[in-house]
């Protein structure tokens, strides 16, 4: 704990909005207009390929327009999401040049669209984050690697990233923490979903029991036992007569709900700059069942965390009974409700924002003890 509380910036991830993207109910300035006009912001998190035509190419004009809209519409840019896919070839795989002439391609249009951080993929090897320190410098981007279940702080790949992050001594080496490392329960939302879709009551209780075993035990030791998991979901599956639902449990049960603990963010918390508020639903008392969100702000906030969370709503993947923005703003709710019992607050107010999301990027270089 620090002596000085955070004050975590709110935030939201367009990402969230996907379903209402997909049925053409929003296009990009429509959707960042209501974003402004509903109070989701001031923070604004893009995915590039997901919202810019022809990405990572972007015109001069185009960029103005943008950075205008966002300024007229009082948010602040706070994240681009960009890809590290070697394997955008359908013959090859990128090798280690091509990869870093990709991401050279997406952090400069992250700096000429306005956006301090770009969001990275847990892909990129320590070697590469080191590789593309100068261009991130160069073009004072930050780059914010995702930890993402089934990762999590204390993996040994992601401890590698943060000692070479130590050995390189950049400013612009950081991390996002995705909350999905860091659930503490299956969805009920995803589970009405296979309930919808046919999923007996005894089935989806052994799913739960199966999940609930694995939180107990802990996140996956490595790649192995991981594996194993998701073989077991699809087992299970298949055991009660539904294996067409077998995948869909694995990925979800081992790739969405991660079961770390919340102070495993510890490990890392000194070079996270950007945090993904993911989630999954809101129940009917307007908390999130899955997700510590109280715990996770309250982390944040006693350490001095003050830079965006974006709200990350996953459930649009099924959930198509509700509405994403009554979901995310009922989330925003118990974020700020979390801050103010912490004895802090969420910064909502534009200016305030942009001050304090750069003072936060302007913190020092972190050191191990």
């Amino acid at each position: 704990m620090t002596e000085t509380l955070g004050t975590p910036i709110q935030g939201v991830t367009l990402y969230s909005f996907t379903r209402a993207s997909h049925q053409r109910e929003y296009d990009l300035e429509a959707l960042i207009r209501k974003v402004a006009a509903d109070g989701y912001g001031p923070g604004l998190e893009i995915i590039g390929f997901s919202s810019f035509r022809g990405f990572p190419a972007i015109e001069d004009s185009f960029a103005g327009w943008f950075k205008d809209l966002v300024v007229e519409a009082g948010l602040v840019q706070t994240s681009l999401a960009v890809n590290a896919d070697i394997g955008i070839h359908r013959d090859r795989l990128l090798n280690q040049d091509e990869l870093i002439e990709y991401m050279r391609l997406q952090i400069e249009a992250a700096a000429k669209l306005g956006f301090p951080i770009a969001r990275v993929q847990i892909s990129l090897t320590p070697d590469s984050m080191e590789q593309l320190a100068p261009i991130a410098e160069k073009n004072n981007v930050t780059l914010a690697l995702e930890v993402h279940a089934d990762q999590y702080a204390s993996h040994p790949r992601i401890l590698a990233l943060r000692d070479r992050y130590e050995q390189v001594g950049s400013p612009y080496l950081a991390f996002t923490a995705d909350w999905g490392a860091t659930v503490t329960g299956f969805a009920p939302s995803l589970l009405e979903a296979y309930r919808r879709r046919g999923a007996s009551e005894d089935l989806l209780a052994a799913v739960v029991d199966l999940w609930n075993g694995y939180y107990a035990e802990g996140p996956p030791a490595n790649q192995q036992i991981h594996g194993q998991r998701f073989g077991s979901f699809i087992g299970l599956a298949a055991q009660n007569g539904r294996p067409e639902l077998g995948i869909d449990f694995a990925i979800n049960g081992t790739g969405l709900f991660g079961p770390a603990r919340v102070e495993d963010w510890l490990e890392i918390l000194p070079w996270v700059r950007h945090v993904h508020g993911k989630f999954f639903g809101i129940d009917e008392n307007h908390e999130e069942p899955s997700v510590p969100v109280r715990e996770l702000v309250t982390l944040l906030v006693e350490n001095g965390y003050s830079g965006a969370i974006s709200s990350e709503y996953e459930g649009w993947h099924w959930n198509h009974w509700q509405s994403p923005f009554d979901i995310v703003r009922d989330e925003q709710a118990v974020q700020r409700s979390a801050a103010s019992n912490a004895g802090s607050r969420m910064i909502t107010d534009r200016a305030e924002a942009a001050s304090v999301l750069a003072a936060h990027l302007a913190r020092p270089v972190p050191h191990l003890n």
